[in-house]
């Protein structure tokens, strides 16, 4: 080993431990530590633990190799002099880093823009009709029934018998309904028998007057011989005029018992529902043990056993505003659209237009008949009416393919498809409504771009705006 003297060296690295010491450089390992000369015990730090603190005797130590750690005169020259006046930097190098790096980023933020994809507004192709193109007028309005009836029983009683459902179709006449009416036949097996009472009485009083007649031409022929006085001749005509009257009497009693037989008739047959007219059961308000009532004055009686409706004598009541009531009259043509079926177009005309104002909504009430007719078509179905400015032609009744306007561009559109636009050059027609009429060039669905960007080119990347 060698030993190196004191003077060479302001600091030294050391090992602690059994007497043996090493120089570690600047980066020493654990358990190193600085050893002064000028002092004959060491304070000994280690690095991996600060806090933990050693103080060894320098002659404990036996310094093998050594070198100088720093220089005291140099760690004097890195102190900051406070009282030294301030460098001046330069001002326009800085500056002009300041703009490089500025004019860096918006480059790089042009460059990634450029690389996103455009954000468009986005239409669908779709079906469109020829009539609105002469459509002056849209109103909206529902399906009824000219002919339709709540049918129910005149007389308050229990329902015994129905015989319909919910769509039966009946006829006129048909019945469709019985109430319980053991009481009314009672009442009319009693009236029956008093006619035949009655009946009895005429011939009684029939046969009084034959014997009245009969002793008032003896008591004549006794007194034209003189065996009896006149009083006997006129109280023998007295009681003939009296069975003549007792006749009279007998049978008006028994035309009143007629007439209460027919009275018991009606009142039984009242307790028979029968359908009205010819038509369709729309809704069924009763059930078999109901108690019907014409007047409904139980909470929990019925007023009405079914809704029938004839479904030939449906039309259209939609509501005009009354500001609009100059484009639209009497047997002027229309266009019918069911929301239940929107492919389907019926041909129509105004029937006639009630003559009253509803004050609330400031609307004319309309009526308006099929001209076609589609068994498919119920009541209460919501519709929209096109009130048009002349018949349709034979060539317009078919639907056309249609693209909004704002999507043209110089006979040209951009087809959105997997978010790349496609240019497509499309032939168009007439004017349908807000649609354009497309001749060639689109399918029905295609996805068009609105209001294409100056800048938008064929493959282009896009994106569909959100709402």
């Amino acid at each position: 080993m060698k030993a190196i003297p004191e003077s060479e060296a302001e600091f030294y690295v050391a090992e602690a431990g059994s007497g043996k010491s090493r120089a570690d450089g600047p980066e020493h390992a654990a358990g190193t530590a600085f050893v002064p000369r000028q002092k004959s015990w060491y304070q000994y730090r280690r690095p991996a633990c600060p806090t933990t603190r050693a103080f060894i005797p320098y002659n404990s130590l036996i310094i093998t190799e050594a070198y100088p750690i720093m220089n005291p005169d140099a760690l004097e020259s890195l102190k900051i002099d406070r009282s030294a006046p301030a460098r001046k930097r330069g001002r326009p190098r800085r500056l002009w880093i300041i703009g490089v790096l500025v004019v860096t980023f918006i480059a790089i933020g042009l460059l990634l823009k450029s690389r996103q994809p455009l954000e468009v507004e986005t239409a669908r192709v779709t079906q469109a009709w020829p009539a609105q193109g002469i459509t002056a007028l849209n109103a909206t309005g529902y399906v009824v029934a000219d002919t339709k009836a709540a049918v129910g029983s005149k007389t308050t009683g229990r329902l015994e018998w129905l015989g319909v459902r919910e769509g039966s179709a009946v006829k006129a006449g048909e019945i469709i309904a019985r109430m319980d009416n053991a009481d009314i036949r009672a009442q009319l097996a009693q009236r029956e028998a008093d006619v035949e009472s009655a009946r009895a009485r005429v011939r009684q009083a029939e046969a009084e007057q034959v014997d009245a007649d009969f002793n008032f031409q003896r008591q004549q022929d006794l007194k034209a011989q003189g065996f009896v006085a006149q009083s006997a001749v006129d109280a023998a005509r007295n009681r003939a005029q009296q069975a003549r009257a007792t006749i009279a009497a007998q049978q008006a009693a028994v035309r009143a018992s007629q007439a209460a037989v027919r009275e018991v008739r009606v009142a039984l047959d009242n307790t028979v529902i029968r359908a009205p007219f010819a038509g369709v059961v729309l809704t069924k308000q009763a059930d078999v043990g109901d108690v019907v009532s014409p007047l409904s004055a139980s909470a929990n009686s019925k007023a009405a056993v079914v809704t029938l409706a004839d479904l030939s004598t449906l039309e259209i009541e939609a509501d005009v505003s009354e500001t609009s009531l100059a484009k639209a009259h009497v047997d002027q043509p229309v266009e019918i659209q069911l929301d239940a079926l929107p492919g389907l177009r019926l041909a129509g005309s105004v029937s006639r237009i009630v003559p009253t104002v509803d004050r609330s909504r400031a609307t004319v009430k309309f009526k308006v008949r099929f001209d076609e007719k589609d068994p498919r078509v119920l009541p209460d179905m919501s519709a929209k009416v096109a009130f048009l400015e002349r018949a349709l032609k034979a060539e317009e009744l078919s639907p056309r393919l249609a693209v909004n306007p704002a999507a043209l561009v110089n006979g040209q559109v951009f087809v959105f498809r997997d978010g790349i636009a496609h240019a497509q050059t499309v032939a168009t027609g007439n004017k349908l409504g807000d649609l354009i009429e497309v001749k060639s060039g689109l399918q029905t669905g295609d996805i068009v771009i609105l209001k294409p960007p100056a800048n938008l080119q064929d493959g282009a990347k896009v994106v569909e705006k959100k709402p």
